[in-house]
């Protein structure tokens, strides 16, 4: 059966060696809806053999409904003119004409002919008239007769003057449409020019590295880039250098922009997007976050701890709390709520159904972030989290662990010869006592807000950690570190977030 584009204008038919794709129109009412309204056909209804040709989408037809290809977008204007009630009314018009033309032709020579016949059996009496009046009547006769022609020849011309008027009127329509065309192709070229993702795009603009990076100068991305680059030589690649694909990943992270988009931004496929972001985190994982995100000596801790704790807490080595990041829901249809919980792999071999990760965050008291640990099921116990994600062998013994609220992990932090205190316990005390003064800030007021900045700052500047977490994202785990690539996603995350600011000071 062959198909045709249902859009007006469209001239494309599914006709054998074509590399166009034909599409129906989509089942779920909604979107077929926004077909339709794309389509633009007033009273038009679409049937089972409808068909949309693939020129009608940037790329082609998708099902996810982030993409640009959820619905058709690409539309040529079609002109529109009055004169023309069918494509080819010219020229059928023209054989009418040149019909017309001939069957006057043969009544004229039909009309000659019998004259000539009819001439010699005239009456003598024609013969005996006057050499004057003969001479008058074939005089005025001949003039008729070229009048005649002279008004049929100049009519003919202005017909023809109107026919090639029309025709040129419709010519300098099509020469507007495509002046108002090569203007807007002025017009995206120079768009695309100030969207450019080349290096020396970013090499003098902080604006633009602060806002597709989340870093704050060129200085920081071409250090990033100078930790990276040693490890990026076994990456083939040909279409994508080694700092676009760093920027490639870097604007997955901070804009949370899908493979796709990316894809059309990079003008390249969607895999080689999915296989850049992913080994780029791994190196990322392996080289920055060890770098960044490390635990100070104790030393390094007294030396810069903030005012606020000196007093209180000389000896506190972290503040640590816990923030969740909502997984994405399934495409199939969900449990008798409305929802179905993704079963994510873990170490141990049990699948566990959740809808969320759960992960321990420790920062210093200087704003800087120190430990990080791997996402666990959101119904996980912060008792449980803390003992099994390794933050406890960190420690060392007259540590102080402050905390916001009460983590249930005092016995384990004990257990290292450390102190866990909540923030605040002090102060209610010394209130209930009437020792505590009035001008003096809540103490687990300042703790949590410090806590809660760290936090809001590295999901603010890296947007990816607000979720929901795509589920390639949060089920492929490596044997060797037990990591997901959200895992490490959130671990680089936080060493970008400490290379942007020397520190938060809690203040």
């Amino acid at each position: 059966m062959v198909h045709t584009c249902v859009v007006a204008g469209c001239k494309n038919r599914r006709t054998p060696g074509t590399t166009l794709s034909f599409y129906r129109f989509p089942r779920d009412p909604e979107r077929k809806q926004r077909w339709v309204a794309a389509v633009n056909r007033a009273g038009w209804v679409p049937n089972d053999g409808s068909r949309l040709c693939s020129t009608h989408f940037i790329s082609k037809q998708v099902k996810n409904p982030h993409s640009p290809d959820y619905v058709p977008s690409v539309f040529t204007p079609v002109p529109f003119f009055p004169d023309m009630k069918e494509p080819g009314a010219l020229e059928i018009l023209d054989k009418q004409e040149a019909r017309v033309e001939a069957a006057n032709a043969l009544l004229f020579l039909q009309g000659q002919g019998s004259s000539a016949v009819d001439g010699p059996s005239q009456d003598g009496r024609h013969e005996k008239e006057a050499p004057e009046a003969a001479v008058e009547k074939s005089g005025s006769s001949s003039f008729s007769t070229d009048e005649d022609e002279e008004h049929d020849e100049a009519s003919e011309r202005d017909r023809k003057k109107g026919k090639f008027a029309q025709m040129s009127e419709i010519s300098v329509n099509f020469d507007d449409i495509l002046k108002a065309l090569k203007k807007e192709n002025r017009a995206l070229r120079e768009s695309v020019e100030k969207m450019a993702l080349s290096e020396n795009a970013f090499r003098n603009d902080a604006e633009k590295v602060k806002f597709y990076t989340g870093l704050p100068n060129y200085f920081v991305l071409e250090t990033v880039m100078w930790l990276l680059a040693p490890h990026m030589d076994g990456m083939k690649n040909t279409k994508l250098s080694k700092f676009q694909q760093l920027l490639l990943t870097l604007m997955r992270l901070r804009l949370d922009l899908r493979n796709q988009d990316l894809g059309y931004r990079f003008g390249v496929k969607v895999g080689t997007v999915a296989r850049t972001v992913h080994r780029m985190v791994n190196i990322m994982s392996s080289t920055l976050v060890p770098t960044a995100v490390f635990w100070p000596s104790r030393a390094e801790l007294r030396k810069n701890l903030p005012t606020a704790l000196r007093a209180t807490h000389p000896d506190c080595a972290v503040i640590v709390d816990c923030f969740t990041v909502p997984l994405e829901e399934p495409a199939s249809t969900g449990t008798e709520h409305g929802r179905q919980e993704t079963a994510l792999p873990r170490a141990k071999g049990m699948a566990q159904s959740y809808s969320s990760l759960k992960y321990l965050i420790g920062v210093a008291p200087q704003g800087v972030v120190t430990f990080v640990s791997r996402g666990a099921p959101g119904s996980v116990s912060d008792k449980s989290l803390a003992e099994g994600c390794g933050f406890l062998c960190k420690l060392l013994p007259g540590d102080v662990v402050l905390a916001c609220r009460d983590l249930d992990i005092a016995d384990s932090v004990a257990a290292r010869g450390a102190l866990f205190k909540i923030a605040g316990k002090g102060e209610a005390r010394a209130r209930s006592e009437g020792s505590a003064g009035p001008d003096v800030e809540s103490e687990t007021v300042v703790v949590q807000r410090h806590v809660e900045r760290v936090i809001s700052m590295v999901k603010q500047r890296y947007t990816m950690l607000t979720g929901p977490v795509e589920s390639p994202f949060s089920t492929a785990c490596e044997r060797t570190s037990n990591l997901s690539t959200f895992d490490k996603i959130v671990q680089v995350a936080c060493a970008l977030n400490n290379l942007c600011i020397s520190a938060a000071p809690l203040e």
